[in-house]
């Protein structure tokens, strides 16, 4: 409104008033933003920059404040570019920080609604609680220690409240802590008792190992006085013994010289015998060469004796051949009748070869029909499991409708015209995406209605021999349907986005196309894409189309009986629960008729192959014939050549055979030449063997005289040994009874020095450490023998533990508790003090606040009710409390009546009007 303006208020400016476009929240806004305050405090922008008139690039306010002695003047530069400030006071350069303290020192509040309302801030005051009410009126008005006592008994009672909780805790925690105390009393009286018993146990367990050490020492010395007694009587034994050991001695020499003169005589022997072996087996070998000899003569003999049978047996043979060639008559010509034979055979081969190279082409055809055949079972088999999937759909949603299906396939005959089985089951998408349009625009009770093409066979099918099943069949139009064209070609609607009609998307038998042409016309509702649906507004207006699809949604389209205006839903398209996996149908037929024509096609393969067959064997029949014909013609005409070859090679034979003749005269003269050597060789042989036998006899009877000396003197030793035996029994025994004694005696003292060192270490002495006289002293007053310590021992156990459940930290924790509860008593005695304490501040802070604060309130009060009674309207404010000990939840109310016919009611921003919000 203005470039410049100044302005001079009074000494008690409360409001500022004025038409609007005057400049009311230019003084506003210059009264807060010159003191220091933000943006936000006005409610109006949020930049300092936009305060600054348009079309300017820079603005200023000049605030003079009355100050004693001086007033103060405070200039803030507000720069629109940078949006920055820059502050002066008393025409100095200043901080924000030095303005805000010298603002802030005269107590001037801008962001306190109590002091500083702008207009647009009405609202938020209306908004203020109670608490935050009083709050910024003791900052506004009251004086600058109100609001100081007010924050003091806060803390006061913030921290009273703290140490009435700390002084409750601690009390519970202390009178828990002595009831447990008081249970421990009794667990360490009970553990100082069962100290008691475990200490006697501890002393008996020490003496019992010296008891037990002093008994093994008494045995120790029992038994070397024993052993020492029985060393005296071996050593006399020994000594009576010493003759006897000497003769014995001297037979054993004697024996050991024989047995030494008998071993080198045996050794002599046993050289001589292994001589006469050896000559022995020289002899045998001899004799086997002698038979070698005469075997092989007889050997030749056979030879010849089987040389003169063959060349017998071979003249005989060719003697018979010869009458044969002999008796044959002169060859007669066969070749004629051969050739005659060979061009049958050959009109014969070709004949076969055609019908073999037919049977090849007819197997080939066959297999790629079994082939092809092969191929359409295995795609009906994946067809028929998509139907099979369809109907277990079915069966799992419909099971009366599955029912009425396979009483329907059972029963086809009792119907005129065709009927279609549920048409789930009849529809084809073409598509496995698309399924979701047909589901969402077809009912679920006709996805599985059964399709009737007359009334008459539909009541026929609801009847089903009174069968009570719950299902739905339709009837479809008299007039098809199926071909109806669509209002419009879908080329046209190609820019929206759309790409087909419902019905293109499926294949359905007649009757069923032609129902839901009629009854929900998929031949006229469109499929579109999310181009559709990006533009549905454009497409709803310009193609007036009631039902059209989206990727994702269906959108129908009513026109208002009222305001003649179109009326659009929308709804998500749900997901396809029944044709999900779809059959095509024409396929299906398709792959029937090819099946049906390529068995017709085997079977007539079969027969012609068949027929091929049986000609091959036929003629091959007729081949064997003429070649055994052949045969025999060749045969006849071969014998004589036949046999003329064999003579031939058996008077080879035989001229062989009389070349290899054997002469048995000088054959058998050889072989005794021979024989007569190796029998020189034998006698030579003999003479040596004797020689040998007559060395080996004088040396047995040297043995058998050694023997006899050995047996004379091996009774001697024998004789001596027994008589030095039953001396020896008596030294035997006292030798066992000596070696017992001693290894007892070690083991006893090992078992001592064992004992020792137990018992000191029991008793926790050193080596060298005498035995104190503690322990003397105490092991005195304990029983003497091992029977008395160990019942003794058992009776202080058995006592000892009857007090389970004890340890030494009861007694550690019975002291640890009582410590603390002196501690916690001493601690608690402070807190109790610091708190009586704090109730005598909060109790002084208090009187001086409330004096001081009722005082400003009953003011405010005063003039806030004759204000109002100026207006004809009643108000008042007061202070309000809920608990009288929460000062900070101490607050203002203000109370406002606008109507004699209402009451008295809180100002709120929900109860009062804007004006009565504004006026109060």
């Amino acid at each position: 409104t203005y470039t410049v303006c100044e302005v001079h208020p009074g000494p008690n400016l409360n409001v500022v008033l004025g038409a609007n476009g005057t400049g009311k929240s230019s003084i506003v806004c210059a009264i807060c933003l010159g003191l220091a305050g933000k943006p936000s405090f006005l409610g109006r922008a949020d930049k300092i920059s936009l305060f600054v008139k348009q079309g300017c690039m820079k603005g200023v306010v000049e605030i003079e404040l009355f100050n004693s002695p001086d007033n103060i003047i405070i200039t803030r530069e507000i720069y629109v570019v940078s949006n920055a400030s820059v502050w002066f006071i008393n025409k100095k350069p200043a901080t924000l920080k030095t303005v805000e303290e010298q603002i802030a020192a005269l107590n001037i509040q801008v962001d306190n609604l109590c002091q500083f309302l702008p207009q647009d801030k009405v609202g938020e005051f209306t908004k203020l609680s109670k608490t935050e009410l009083l709050e910024a009126t003791e900052k506004s008005i009251g004086s600058p220690e109100m609001y100081q006592f007010h924050c003091e008994l806060k803390n006061f009672r913030e921290k009273e409240r703290e140490l009435e909780n700390l002084c409750r805790e601690k009390t519970t925690s202390l009178e828990k802590m002595k009831q447990r105390v008081e249970r421990y009393k009794q667990d360490v009286e009970r553990y100082h008792e069962c100290k008691r018993h475990v200490d006697l146990i501890e002393m008996l367990e020490r003496k019992r190992p010296w008891v037990e050490y002093e008994n093994v020492r008494e045995q120790h010395e029992e038994v070397k006085q024993n052993r020492n007694q029985v060393k005296k009587e071996l050593k006399c034994l020994k000594e009576m013994q010493t003759p006897w050991t000497k003769k014995i001695q001297e037979a054993e020499e004697n024996l050991k010289n024989l047995d030494m003169k008998t071993r080198d005589n045996t050794a002599e022997i046993r050289n001589i015998s292994q001589e006469c072996k050896e000559k022995q087996d020289a002899l045998e070998m001899k004799d086997k060469q002698i038979e070698e000899i005469n075997q092989a003569f007889r050997m030749k003999k056979d030879e010849e004796t089987n040389r003169q049978k063959k060349i017998y047996q071979t003249q005989k043979i060719i003697e018979e051949w010869q009458n044969e060639l002999d008796t044959m008559a002169v060859c007669e010509n066969l070749q004629p009748q051969i050739d005659a034979v060979n061009t049958e055979l050959k009109k014969l081969q070709e004949e076969r070869a055609n019908i073999d190279n037919d049977v090849s082409d007819l197997r080939a055809e066959k297999n790629n029909q079994e082939r092809e055949e092969k191929r359409i079972i295995d795609r009906l088999g994946q067809l028929n499991n998509i139907m099979h999937m369809k109907e277990e759909n079915l069966k799992m949603r419909f099971r009366d409708t599955h029912t009425a299906l396979m009483w329907l396939r059972n029963n086809k005959d009792k119907f005129k015209k065709n009927t279609c089985e549920p048409m789930m089951l009849e529809i084809n998408v073409k598509d496995s995406r698309h399924a979701k349009y047909i589901e969402n625009h077809i009912s679920a009770n006709d996805m599985r209605a059964f399709v009737f093409e007359c009334q008459e066979d539909m009541e026929t099918f609801l009847v089903r021999d009174h069968q009570k099943l719950k299902v739905n069949a339709v009837c479809a139009p008299a007039e098809s349907c199926a071909e109806k064209l669509p209002s419009r070609p879908i080329e046209e609607l190609h820019r929206y986005g759309f790409f087909s009609y419902l019905r293109e998307l499926f294949d359905a038998p007649l009757p069923v196309m032609s129902y839901l042409c009629y009854q929900y016309r998929v031949h006229d509702v469109p499929v579109g894409t999310e181009k559709t649906r990006d533009m549905i507004e454009r497409v709803i207006q310009e193609t007036n189309l009631r039902q059209m699809y989206t990727a994702e949604e269906r959108y129908i389209i009513k026109v208002s009986s009222y305001s003649k205006q179109n009326l659009t839903s929308n709804t998500c398209l749900r997901e396809a629960q029944y044709l999900t996996s779809s059959v095509d149908m024409d396929e299906r037929g398709q792959l029937e008729n090819q099946r049906q024509n390529i068995s017709n096609t085997l079977k007539s393969l079969d027969a012609r192959l068949t027929a091929l067959f049986d000609r091959q064997k036929l003629l091959e029949n007729k081949d064997n014939k003429l070649r055994q014909e052949k045969k025999d013609l060749l045969e006849r005409g071969n014998r004589r050549r036949q046999l003329q070859s064999k003579m031939g090679v058996k008077y080879d034979s035989l001229r062989q055979l009389e070349q290899d003749a054997i002469d048995l005269e000088r054959e058998f003269q050889l072989a005794n030449v021979k024989i007569k050597e190796i029998n020189k060789q034998k006698a030579e042989l003999v003479t040596e063997l004797m020689h040998l036998m007559r060395r080996i006899i004088p040396l047995n009877i040297v043995k058998v005289a050694l023997a006899l000396q050995m047996t004379r003197v091996t009774a001697e030793r024998n004789r001596l040994q027994s008589e030095y035996k039953a001396g020896t029994v008596q030294l035997r025994a006292a030798q066992q009874r000596f070696h017992e004694l001693d290894n007892r005696k070690q083991l006893l003292y090992e078992k001592c020095v064992e004992l020792m060192k137990q018992a000191r270490f029991v008793c926790r002495l050193g080596p060298d450490q005498d035995f104190p006289e503690e322990f003397q002293v105490a092991f005195q007053t304990l029983p003497d023998t091992l029977e008395e310590i160990d019942a003794f021992l058992n009776e202080e156990k058995t006592r000892a533990s009857c007090f389970t459940g004890l340890s030494a930290s009861v007694v550690e924790e019975y002291n640890k508790q009582t410590q603390e509860i002196q501690q916690l008593t001493e601690y608690l005695e402070e807190k109790k003090n610091e708190l009586n304490n704090y109730k005598q501040n909060i109790s002084q802070v208090k009187e001086k606040w409330l004096n001081l604060l009722k005082v400003m309130i009953e003011q405010i009060n005063g003039k806030f009710s004759r204000f109002f009674s100026s207006m004809q309207c009643v108000g008042e404010v007061d202070l309000h409390m809920e608990n009288e000990e929460e000062y900070e939840k101490y607050g203002i109310r203000i109370r406002v009546k606008f109507h004699s016919s209402t009451e008295l009611h809180e100002l709120s921003p929900y109860h009062h009007s804007g004006g009565e919000k504004t006026v109060s």
